[in-house]
């Protein structure tokens, strides 16, 4: 892996420079950047490598910025575990996408993802196939080879494809890697299946993943507040998961300036029945965060996105309807600092490339403000 990893590094330099003519083939996942994705993205480029027989390089292209990997900590255990270095890794603004599509210089694969995000819809054409373990969303293409099965973990499927095709490839360093996301996914449930053939080479690779709890991190509402700010959300949900005698353990946070986005985020999350995630409130010693302990286990990352996005799609309706009843004085502070879009929490933000810089109290003002607008919308 380190030596294809290594070799990457050149081909990148040569599709940035214009000298890689044939162009690079990209294996993408998705912008959560977890560890199936990451995994996904790794073994399936790594798996191309050696058996598509192109002149194009496979480049393996993780889904986030770099400065943002070191937060998926289980991540980095599972490339300390497996002795991959991190500067090997290829991050997704290394590459200009966009510009290799135009230029005729890209061929896409998907993994861990099976439609692109609105940003990205402009890479559709240079997609030739996708590999996901959810629902599939996109619309059928004679152009575009499609795997799609409801299993645990879209590395199932990956394992499946290099073991069907070259087992030879499936070495211990690349087992223990596809493994990681086996020993941390959902266990199969709400139509997952199991696989038990695609276990069995990769049993003794079994590892636990301890994460320190997050609520006990120093300067933690500093830096989410910090990452607000930077990002220009309003609020932000993290999700933890840790393991203890291998048995998994999840808590929720829910982080924002304005309180009453943190109760309205959570009450949508006790009352969710499809799924129900059992939360049970804990002590949090920071003011601004709320957290949980969330007794349905299997209840994912990706289980919870649906509740968030119908969330978000309620309070952008709420939002319409409040439209033309602010004064001159709010419309002009409105002006000065960019209203978050709501659903940034789901498909990236065009305020990524960063905001002035604000003070803290200018940000709890801007909270209040939206706090006291979300209020009056609220009353009869």
């Amino acid at each position: 892996m380190e030596t294809f990893l290594s070799s990457c590094h050149e081909a990148l330099q040569q599709a940035n420079s214009g000298d890689g003519g044939q162009g690079v083939h990209v294996v993408l996942g998705n912008e959560a950047c977890d560890m199936d994705s990451m995994v996904s993205v790794m073994a399936y480029a790594y798996f191309l490598s050696k058996t598509l027989g192109s002149s194009r390089p496979v480049l393996p292209l993780l889904n986030v910025p770099r400065s943002e990997f070191p937060l998926r900590t289980d991540n980095v255990f599972l490339l300390r575990q497996a002795g991959v270095p991190q500067e090997l890794l290829l991050f997704r603004e290394q590459l200009d996408l966009l510009q290799l599509q135009r230029d005729g210089r890209l061929t896409l694969t998907l993994v861990d993802l099976n439609v692109l995000p609105s940003s990205d819809r402009d890479l559709e054409g240079a997609v030739v196939e996708v590999i996901d373990h959810r629902l599939l969303e996109r619309e059928p293409s004679a152009s575009c080879l499609v795997t799609v099965e409801m299993v645990g973990s879209c590395t199932t499927l990956v394992t499946e494809r290099i073991l069907q095709k070259a087992p030879e490839v499936l070495d211990p360093q690349l087992a223990l890697l596809l493994y990681g996301p086996k020993d941390i996914s959902t266990p199969p449930a709400g139509g997952a299946l199991p696989r038990p053939a695609t276990r069995a080479p990769l049993q003794s690779r079994k590892r636990c993943f301890d994460v320190p709890v997050f609520l006990e991190r120093d300067k933690l509402e500093d830096d989410m507040s910090a990452f607000c700010v930077k990002h220009g959300y309003n609020m932000l949900l993290a999700m933890t998961i840790s393991f203890t005698d291998k048995q998994p353990f999840r808590q929720l946070a829910i982080f924002s300036h304005s309180a009453l986005c943190r109760e309205e985020m959570s009450q949508a999350l006790e009352k969710s029945r499809n799924p129900a995630l059992s939360l049970c409130p804990i002590s949090s010693p920071h003011s601004h965060i709320k957290a949980y302990l969330q007794g349905n286990t299997q209840a994912s990352r990706k289980k919870l996105l649906p509740i968030i996005k119908d969330f978000l799609r309620e309070q952008e309706q709420d939002g319409g309807r409040d439209e033309g009843g602010e004064g001159e004085e709010e419309e002009e502070e409105d002006t000065q600092f960019p209203p978050t879009p709501m659903n940034s929490l789901v498909e990236g933000c065009p305020l990524d490339n960063g905001l002035p810089r604000i003070s803290a109290q200018a940000l709890e003002e801007k909270f209040s403000k939206m706090s006291a607008r979300q209020e009056r919308a609220q009353s009869p």
